[in-house]
């Protein structure tokens, strides 16, 4: 996508054909900042301190990560500690691991000697792959947009909900849940985009919104829990959520409030759509509620805020009494029954196990 008319990925192989650029997403909305990885430790760090998020995003890092071990030490011991310090940077988002078992999949069996060039060459290939998938997610999402479009009256437009951060900033580009939006608004598709902030990190406030402002979508940012009012009075369309894990019966794990957003979808009658790319799907997990681990973050997100100040500076304050606990659950999990349907790469499906399995019969097998 671009950023004032220039193309950017969230994530690249630089020139010199080793370092690893990305997008500090930590430093947005108010300043735009490219940092430079050059080790697997450093890749660990931006997963763990949010300068990569988003499940594609942290499985492509991850990707790059093994590749900049293996330029450093290409032993098996080295594989064996990049992979385990990688896996441990998050918990919940199911492309870690799923990115970590391809490289290692592809390397173990390879002489140390081949290992440094074709890890560098997988990577790539998955951030290249998580691009043509996001592409096909936006394909068929844009086909409910432009029905929903075609009943409305002349001059009115598609209003969709969505939360957190999916879009082309938590993959390596287009996104998952904005992939069919942007499709749609460079059709000429009249679409407007209610954009949750997404608390503690506000995501969607200070992601979500820079990205569609910068591309021309129509957005409007809302408190978290304004989407129930404005189901309720017919001002939502559809909603299109992202998702870090999906489990093998449908159950969908995403930023936490998803599962509030959905209740109230479906008590509203209101489309609830989950964008995700296969990757994402978890065929080892049966039941997301009980098996899918939820990370628990830091109490600072929650008790600070951080913002521009009147002066440009950029301030950290707090916001919750000293002395108040804070718990910051990261994810929660929308039971499959309040999922409309599920949009991948290969087409709409419905949120069970038969659907899955019938359309990636490859990533199920043995499950």
């Amino acid at each position: 996508m671009k950023v004032d008319g220039r193309h950017f990925r969230s994530i690249w192989l630089e020139g010199d054909g080793w370092t690893v650029g990305a997008i500090d997403q930590r430093r947005l909305p108010h300043e735009f900042v490219v940092a430079r990885i050059t080790t697997a430790e450093d890749a660990t760090e931006a997963i763990r301190s949010m300068l990569v998020r988003g499940a594609p995003l942290i499985g492509a890092t991850a990707a790059f990560g093994m590749a900049l071990a293996m330029r450093t030490d290409a032993s098996d011991a080295a594989l064996d500690r990049a992979y385990a310090l990688l896996l441990a940077a998050r918990p919940t988002a199911i492309n870690l691991k799923w990115a970590l078992d391809e490289m290692a999949r592809l390397l173990r069996p390879l002489l140390a000697s081949e290992r440094v060039a074709a890890a560098y060459r997988r990577a790539v290939e998955i951030a290249n792959e998580d691009v043509a998938l996001n592409q096909g997610i936006g394909r068929h999402g844009l086909a409910l947009i432009e029905q929903i479009a075609a009943g409305k009256k002349p001059g009115e437009v598609v209003n969709v909900l969505t939360h957190c951060n999916a879009g082309w900033l938590a993959t390596v580009d287009w996104g998952t849940a904005t992939a069919p939006i942007y499709l749609a608004h460079d059709r000429g598709v009249k679409v407007h985009v209610w954009v949750d902030e997404t608390r503690p990190r506000n995501q969607g406030a200070s992601l979500t919104a820079w990205e569609l402002g910068h591309h021309g979508v129509p957005h409007t940012v809302i408190p978290d829990n304004t989407g129930g009012h404005l189901m309720q009075h017919r001002m939502v369309d559809l909603a299109i959520v992202g998702t870090d894990r999906v489990a093998a019966n449908g159950d969908v794990c995403n930023k936490i409030g998803t599962y509030l957003k959905a209740l109230a979808a479906h008590d509203n009658g209101v489309p609830f759509y989950v964008a995700l790319p296969s990757p994402t799907i978890d065929f080892s997990i049966d039941d997301g509620l009980r098996q899918i681990p939820i990370e628990q973050r830091s109490a600072d997100e929650v008790a600070t805020m951080s913002g521009r100040t009147a002066d440009g500076r950029v301030e950290t304050v707090r916001v919750v009494p000293d002395g108040s606990p804070v718990a910051n659950y990261a994810f929660d999990v929308t039971p499959a029954r309040l999922v409309t349907g599920l949009i991948t790469e290969r087409g709409l499906l419905r949120p069970d196990r038969a659907a899955l399995a019938s359309a990636f019969p490859e990533r199920s097998a043995g499950h």
